[in-house]
């Protein structure tokens, strides 16, 4: 008889969670505790597990709200990580009331029993983690001269990319378009690079780097503005169709954070519906050399993202682990 079996255990119903201590940590605490250097290598790293099939990411599944919004539920684990889970809800009426369009919420479970450990703000998360992994993209796919960037789109996810090109590229300049001026100036207002404009095919024509980042339904720039040598990112997600102009994704080489995005929303991306998945390229794959990346300087690059939730895992993760490092965080009682 085994260690195990001499064991005395109790019945199922005589056991009872009791009190348990959780760390929680509010969107100001991810934010204080998540290196944005650290995010980028985290998430290159989290793209090689994908492709190595060390990641367990299944697709999300969408809860809708008729003329409201829709809810979203996105797990991730990774051996050697807590287990993610992530509720992220995008209602855009939210504006009108002074709340984030996108709101989330991050559980964190012990791999090992199952039993909650962090519950954190997840709201910050989405939109750095998203911003992160096409700048990213840059990273791996711009041409390592790049000097002139182009945002376009003055929210959330402009001012997270706003933060990050500097890190990847030493950039001259980054322009800054959005529908509404106003919202540029001030976003551009931010950062010594960047420069507010009205003239968007004028930005992108000079850019060696293009991050659409408008959650437009319709495309926010023209197929023939785009230069040679060119990459171009897209993060928006607004189906059935979107930002991104389709012909640069059936024209250019396009990479992508998994296959899954060539599937029907919300799993995938409206602007690739109807390509046949053998035409993209993770971005693991690249990052691993199974497959190349840029292979001239004059090649035109297209990254479209659909967001994974390999990436919150990794960005909370890395905020759970420095908050546990650095102490003095707050629990409650689950």
């Amino acid at each position: 008889m085994s260690a195990a079996e001499k064991q005395p255990v109790r019945a199922a119903f005589e056991i009872k969670k009791g009190a348990w201590q959780v760390m929680t940590l509010s969107e100001a605490d991810v934010e204080k505790h998540l290196d944005l250097q650290e995010l980028l290598d985290g998430l290159d790293e989290g793209f090689r597990g994908i492709e190595l099939g060390e990641i367990q990411c299944p697709p999300r599944p969408k809860v809708s709200v008729n003329g409201k919004g829709f809810s979203l539920a996105m797990a991730a684990w990774r051996p050697g990580m807590q287990i993610t889970v992530k509720i992220v809800n995008v209602f855009d009426g939210n504006l009108n009331i002074d709340l984030p369009n996108h709101l989330a919420m991050i559980n964190l479970f012990d791999p090992d029993t199952g039993a909650t450990s962090c519950v954190m703000d997840g709201t910050y998360i989405t939109g750095i983690r998203t911003a992160a992994s096409a700048v990213l993209s840059a990273r791996m796919l711009s041409r390592s001269g790049s000097r002139i960037a182009t945002v376009i789109g003055a929210g959330v996810q402009g001012r997270e990319h706003l933060r990050l090109l500097p890190l990847i590229r030493d950039l001259d300049h980054i322009n800054v378009c959005s529908l509404r001026f106003d919202d540029a100036h001030k976003l551009a207002s931010r950062s010594e690079l960047a420069r507010a404009t009205t003239d968007v095919e004028a930005a992108v024509r000079e850019s060696d780097i293009v991050c659409l980042a408008a959650h437009s339904p319709t495309p926010v720039i023209q197929r023939e503005w785009i230069k040679p040598g060119t990459h171009v990112s897209s993060v928006g997600y607004c189906p059935p169709d979107g930002e991104l102009p389709k012909e640069l994704a059936r024209e250019h080489r396009l990479f992508v954070e998994t296959l899954d995005a060539f599937q029907p929303a919300p799993v995938g991306c409206g602007e690739l519906a109807g390509l046949d998945a053998s035409t993209g390229t993770t971005l693991g794959a690249v990052a691993l050399g199974r497959k190349p990346g840029r292979l001239s300087d004059v090649e035109i690059t297209v990254y479209k993202a659909m967001g994974v939730a390999m990436e919150d895992m990794v960005a909370a993760n890395l905020a759970y682990q420095r908050a546990k490092q650095a102490g003095g965080y707050n629990v409650m009682a689950w």
